[in-house]
């Protein structure tokens, strides 16, 4: 009878480790998929970042070079913009992606 009793006491540790075990694992999973999406995010604004900073400071040059140039630098430098800014776009819809999934 005494074997039983220590067996039910076992068994019900070992469903508590269990469980603790799962969460746990959940727990780490999720991390995981913060890091996922805080790399994808932040890689994608350091990358946008960096080219659009490159991006205004050679125009500035060339406006500065060739100032008769500038209407056509201009709208460059806006497509230019927009191209740059879709990868901080790209960056974090690879984020969430890796999130979700």
């Amino acid at each position: 009878m005494l074997f039983f009793h220590i067996l039910g006491i076992v068994m019900v540790v070992h469903a508590v480790i269990m469980l603790a075990a799962q969460s746990y694992n959940s727990v780490g999973e999720n991390a995981g998929k913060a890091i996922a999406l805080g790399v994808g995010a932040g890689g994608g604004a350091a990358g946008a970042g960096a080219g659009i900073g490159m991006l205004f400071g050679k125009v500035i040059e060339a406006v500065t070079r060739q100032p008769e140039m500038r209407a056509e630098i201009s709208s460059i430098q806006w497509l230019g913009f927009a191209l740059t800014e879709a990868t901080f776009f790209y960056g974090l819809v690879g984020g969430f992606i890796a999130f979700f999934l």
